[in-house]
């Protein structure tokens, strides 16, 4: 009796792999990469939202308290670092994988990596909360001595509860990239907008209602981290997914782990780089009188500007691997610059909107620091003028990832952050004093468009040789 359920579950999740394929490899790319795009780029957008909230929240208890985000901010960006190289690494695999029809090896990878973070995810709670005070000196948080409460112990209070939802937050990573491998990214969406609702929610019933302060807003982040990931499993466990999480689908080869790690690489190195930038970000500012706020608020609204381009190019994933695995590279082709165009236009939209009403976004966050929100106002503004830009080095880097081209991948990863904002941010704040700092992010975000052109081009010049390879061997049949 057992095998013959085992066998009408295999059939139908075949049937279903069967289905997606054909979506994947056949539905028209602009409806294909809009329905797979937006639910994603409503997804990281909603994420980057309820964070933006939080800190909106968070900012009625004072301008230290609204610092203190700020440089937890990095440490959150560790912890992605990790979801994302498991996520990714096993996403990109998976949807290749499932584009040449090898399910089973699908189950394997995305089983091996979501009980692999998990595992890490548990090593970071232990050791954050073992280092907790040094950990938040090295991230930036400085010990005021005026008497008053400072920003390490408002930060002390709101990391106890994001490192214990730590594992939660990078099991959540694997499970939503598998599902929007398989092309699932109305389900993906479910679990984290569910989980951002909630936090919304609870944020000034806790703070405010409950009176619990900075502890109230961690405990709604880590609740709503938590529910995310429940609903998430949830729609695995109960059969609603191609790929299978199963413990008996774990690999016991290395190998696996290693081309997961290897295939994740870039979106690790992209986070912890943005971590490291926060850091430098922090010590940079301390000079100035509420520059660690203002800079901590522009820096949550550039992560919802971010966050644009980062969904619709994680939409645009599984249609690049399910088509290149196939050989449709017209259909590559064709998502590639339809992904671009759109993901630019949407940025055009959203800094234009940024851009004139930064005033009034500053002054919500920090209305009784004019000082402080006059400093943000500038950096917004900035970056706006370059926030268009962003696409086209995210897009070749994703899709250099998904293709298994590792090394340019990792490159492309690492320009904007490593070979062009750390430099700005050591020698213009030195050079120009606050106005440095202002404008570091705007500085790289124009070095990592002209350095991501060469690599645009080497790439389609490569598409259209296996493309003409392909037809050649197609007429030989």
């Amino acid at each position: 009796m057992k095998e013959e359920v085992l066998t009408k579950d295999d059939a139908l999740t075949a049937e279903m792999e069967k289905k997606q394929f054909i979506k994947m490899t056949q539905t028209r790319i602009p409806r294909l990469v809009i329905g797979l795009g937006i639910p994603t780029m409503l997804n990281m957008m909603v994420t980057s939202l309820y964070n933006l909230v939080d800190t909106f929240f968070v900012s009625g208890l004072g301008e230290r308290a609204t610092g203190a985000v700020s440089v937890v901010l990095s440490l959150m960006s560790i912890i992605q670092a990790i979801g994302f190289t498991f996520g990714m690494g096993s996403g990109s695999i998976v949807s290749r994988l499932l584009g040449a029809r090898e399910r089973k090896a699908a189950d394997e990878v995305a089983s091996s990596s979501f009980f692999a973070v998990g595992v890490i995810g548990l090593l970071i709670t232990i050791f954050g909360l073992l280092f907790l005070t040094p950990l938040l000196q090295l991230l930036g948080a400085p010990q005021e001595l005026d008497g008053a409460k400072t920003t390490l112990e408002y930060a002390r209070e709101y990391t106890l509860y994001i490192l214990l939802a730590a594992p939660f937050m990078c099991g959540s990573y694997v499970l939503n990239n598998v599902l929007r491998a398989e092309g699932k990214a109305v389900l993906s969406m479910v679990g984290l907008i569910t989980g951002a609702v909630v936090n919304v929610a609870l944020d000034p019933l806790l703070i405010f209602g409950v009176n619990m302060g900075m502890t109230g807003a961690a405990v709604a982040t880590c609740a709503s981290q938590i529910l995310s990931f429940c609903i998430l499993l949830f729609l695995f466990l109960s059969g609603k997914t191609i790929v299978r999480i199963r413990f008996a689908s774990i690999s016991r080869n290395i190998k696996i782990y290693l081309d997961v790690m290897a295939t994740g690489f870039p979106s690790f190195c992209r986070q912890i780089l943005a971590s490291l930038c926060s850091v430098m970000l922090n010590w940079a500012v301390q000079p100035y009188e509420g520059a660690l706020a203002a800079l901590g608020v522009v820096q949550k609204v550039f992560m919802l500007a971010f966050s644009i381009s980062l969904g619709i190019g994680q939409g645009y994933q599984p249609v690049l691997g399910y088509n290149y695995s196939a050989k449709r590279f017209d259909r590559v082709r064709s998502a590639y610059l339809f992904t671009l165009g759109f993901a630019t236009s949407l940025m055009v939209v959203f800094a234009t909107v940024c851009f004139i009403f930064a005033p009034q976004i500053m002054n919500a966050f920090l209305e009784e620091s004019p000082a402080a929100a006059e400093i943000g106002r500038v950096s917004l503004r900035l970056q706006c003028l370059c926030m268009p830009l962003l696409p086209v080095n995210f897009m070749i880097s994703v899709t250099s990832q998904v293709v298994g081209n590792k090394a340019v991948a990792a490159i492309l990863s690492v320009s904007r952050q490593g070979l062009f904002y750390i430099p700005a941010v050591l020698i213009l704040p030195a050079a120009m004093g606050l106005f440095g700092v202002q404008c570091c992010q705007s500085v790289s975000d124009i070095c990592a468009f002209l350095f991501a052109i060469p690599f645009t081009v080497v790439f389609f010049r490569r598409l259209t040789k296996y493309q003409q390879e392909n037809q050649m061997q197609e007429e030989e049949k």
